[in-house]
């Protein structure tokens, strides 16, 4: 299996710290280390990435297609209104590649703006409201035979 990629999107950087009776103390450091340590249980390849840059989560995910990767992608505020970062998550699964939406809350529980995502209706599935298992859930999914 190609390798997998995990992309966060803004203010991620700041978990553990950033309102964490939402969020958790977890910094993503912590995240990261989790998600590598069952990488490497499970036999799979993955590429941790975050970044607050809308232009630089759309060429992940570019590179991503050209590498025929799967995705996990916690968008973040992306979420509820980036149209540009949907139509990349769009050609990724257009191009029969598998994109797992994920998110730390339910954003359905939430503030009601937080209640749309525009990247839901192009993802492969989407998993919330599990905490930092909601990576663990994704990352699972995308190694099932």
């Amino acid at each position: 299996m190609p390798e997998i990629y995990v992309l966060n999107g803004p203010n991620l950087n700041l978990l553990g710290s950033r309102e964490p009776e939402v969020y958790g103390t977890m910094t993503l450091s912590d995240l990261t280390q989790r998600l590598e340590h069952w990488a490497e249980q499970n036999n799979t390849k993955i590429s941790v990435h975050q970044t607050n840059s809308e232009d630089e989560l759309i060429g992940s995910i570019h590179s991503a297609i050209s590498e025929k990767a799967a995705i996990v992608l916690n968008p973040a505020a992306f979420t509820h209104y980036s149209y540009a970062l949907r139509d990349a998550c769009a050609a990724h699964t257009g191009s029969g590649l598998k994109l797992i939406e994920v998110h730390i809350t339910n954003p359905h529980s939430r503030e009601e703006f937080r209640h749309n995502s525009v990247i839901s209706g192009v993802a492969t599935g989407v998993i919330a409201g599990f905490g930092m298992d909601s990576y663990l859930l994704a990352l699972e999914q995308l190694t099932r035979d």
